[in-house]
């Protein structure tokens, strides 16, 4: 649709620039798992794109991060299933293709694989599938310029380290959240980083440490020489969240938690809560670092107040934030609290300062933070696909891949969805299968894993419409999950369908819409709302195995709560059946209106055609 203006966009803009640029529909910044996997995505719709990497190897971030090289995503190679689909629930480093052997499964046989397994991976996928990477190519300099002829009203430029310049019509930033956050405390000087520090774990042998941070880069070192270090104490600002307590997997791992066994146990390590900002003061006295005296308001554990031994050593592991030295004299939004570290952006992925930049991976992490699994490969591998189509509906006027459904079909799908696939698994809460009800409501169209906090723009960015509307979104239950809670409670689960809307693990919620939702309705739902109140909802009961398939328990409750809502009888007949309602009722079934009567039915045999006879249907075979 726009090729043509930007050739003319193109000629125009080489007069006015100092060195020929390079033009691209599509400039992707950041060679790593996100960058990669937007790229597979536009080369497989053979868009014009390129993925600018700073280094000479896909995911170099991985060549240093973790330090101690161990990974925290989990590598499952064995799930007694064959099915692809299901075994990417439990593979948390693969990137998604068409080659059944581009999965990290193949790599390691380690549940907890080395970081430079997922280097070599990442370097394969590049190379195998070809993807247009400019290695060496560190992107500064980015601005926007307006232009009338480009569908955003503007594009981009920028440079590589050479002076080469480029500007491309849609940019989306793939860089991730990769600089050391180092807060501006008296003191922060004496630290060193995780960035930096010893790998040796001989240079703690007999040293008092204090870690600033409580989150897995911290606990990484703690486990790495609370055998060497006299004590190490671990400092934070609030009080420690395990992720199997929140179900974020963002939160700490038990991978990495043995050092709470020897603080609960009394064995000199220990944490405690403490504003680490710039009101926080570290000093040196006698080669020793101290914590001075400070305010009461300032320590959050009160139990706690006379910890002022000096240290050896005070390591900072505080995370990371966005980088934006890449951008010219621009200012972006950041998120605001917990959210600064993220750039600002809206539930498409668009930066909120400028149309046509978005952002792709660990970046935009900032929709989901500590709710579902954005920031990390197994989630951002479907967001950057959601990402993907949405701007080819958008730039390349390609509607959002469908499957359309005769209503007998309905239920097989819908089972087969929430059994097997991945996306929505993984980003629950965030990615959802949404079925339209044809005007007639004789069909359904399904269109899968589209952003549910989209869904009062469905149409517009999708290019779909209907008379109604079903969403299917997996949930945890909206009590459940937390740092205080106790989710080893034993009535943590809950059995029998009529129990459902109370279970608490994560399980299908079925939403249904004669209308789709408005945007005051969507800004205005509660924090525990996934979405706004439906005119029916439908929870499917919680399951030990994740597998929701028990006739009575699952699907009967879900075949119900459809014929309820489309109006309709969804049970399906043999042909005899089928015949005998055709023959002496005025109305039939929609399986049978739609197999049967439609020529898929079974061809008369002998023993169908007597037992018509014996019924009194035909007088004569």
């Amino acid at each position: 649709m726009w090729p043509t203006v930007l050739i003319l966009l193109l000629c125009s803009l080489l007069s006015s620039l100092a060195l020929a640029s390079v033009y691209h529909d599509y400039c992707i910044v950041g060679g790593g798992p996100s960058g990669l996997q937007l790229g597979y995505f536009l080369k497989t719709a053979s868009r014009d794109y390129i993925v600018f990497e700073r280094s000479n190897i896909s995911g170099s971030f991985f060549q240093q991060y973790p330090r101690h090289r161990k990974l925290i995503s989990l590598n499952k190679r064995n799930t007694g299933k064959v099915n692809k689909e299901f075994n990417l629930r439990h593979d948390w480093n693969s990137l998604l293709s068409h080659d059944p052997d581009l999965l990290v499964t193949k790599y390691s046989r380690e549940i907890f694989p080395n970081a430079d397994v997922l280097v070599k991976y990442l370097d394969d996928y590049q190379k195998k599938l070809d993807i247009n990477v400019k290695f060496n190519a560190n992107i500064y300099n980015i601005r926007s310029e307006k232009n009338q002829s480009s569908p955003d009203g503007q594009v981009f430029t920028m440079q590589d380290q050479t002076g080469q310049s480029y500007f491309c019509r849609t940019l989306i930033m793939a860089t991730g959240v990769s600089t050391p956050n180092i807060p501006k405390g008296d003191g922060i000087n004496l630290t060193v980083g995780y960035e930096s520090m010893s790998l040796n774990p001989e240079d703690y042998e007999g040293k008092s440490v204090l870690i600033l941070g409580r989150g897995n880069s911290a606990f990484e070192i703690a486990d790495s020489i609370y055998g060497y270090a006299n004590f190490i104490h671990l400092l934070g600002r609030s009080r420690i969240r395990l992720a199997w307590a929140t179900h974020y997997v963002g939160d700490l791992r038990a991978v990495n938690n043995a050092v709470l066994d020897t603080y609960q146990l009394k064995s000199l390590d220990g944490l405690f809560e403490m504003h680490v900002d710039a009101e926080m003061k570290l000093i040196q006295k006698g080669g020793k670092i101290y914590l001075p005296e400070v305010d009461d308001e300032l320590i959050t554990a009160p139990f706690e107040r006379t910890i002022l031994e000096p240290y050896d050593i005070v390591i900072r592991a505080l995370g990371f934030i966005f980088d934006t030295s890449p951008f010219y004299n621009t200012s972006l939004t950041l998120g605001a609290g917990k959210l600064k570290k993220y750039p600002a952006i809206t539930h498409n992925y668009e930066s909120v300062d400028y149309k046509g930049l978005f952002y792709a991976g660990t970046a935009s992490h900032s929709l989901d933070f500590r709710k579902s699994s954005g920031g990390f490969i197994h989630g951002f591998r479907y967001t950057a696909r959601a990402l993907h189509r949405l701007m080819e509906w958008r730039y390349e006027s390609v509607p959002w891949p469908y499957i359309d459904l005769n209503l007998p079909q309905l239920m097989n799908y819908v089972i087969k969805r929430m059994n097997e696939v991945s996306g929505t698994y993984q980003m629950f809460q965030v990615l959802g299968d949404v079925l339209i009800v044809s005007e007639d409501k004789e069909s359904i169209r399904a269109i899968e894993e589209f952003p549910i906090h989209l869904l009062h723009e469905l149409p517009q960015r999708s290019g779909h419409k209907g008379s109604a509307y079903i969403v299917i979104v997996l949930e945890y239950g909206h009590n459940f999950s937390g740092p205080n809670n106790d989710v080893f409670r034993l009535d943590r689960a809950v059995g029998g369908a009529i129990y459902a809307s109370l279970s608490n693990f994560l399980h299908p919620v079925i939403y249904y819409y004669s209308q789709l939702p408005t945007e005051e309705s969507m800004q205005s739902k509660s924090k525990n709302e996934t979405l706004p109140r439906p005119d029916y909802i439908h929870h499917i009961v919680e399951d030990f195995y994740t597998s929701w398939q028990k006739s009575q328990t699952h699907i009967l409750p879900l075949r119900r709560f459809f014929e309820k809502v489309l109006s309709v009888d969804l049970r399906t007949f043999y042909t005899k059946s089928c015949f005998l309602v055709s023959m002496t009722k005025d109305k039939t079934s929609q399986h049978c209106k739609q197999s049967y009567l439609q020529n898929q039915g079974l061809y008369g045999t002998k023993e169908l055609k007597l037992s018509s006879m014996y019924r009194g249907l035909i007088l004569t075979i």
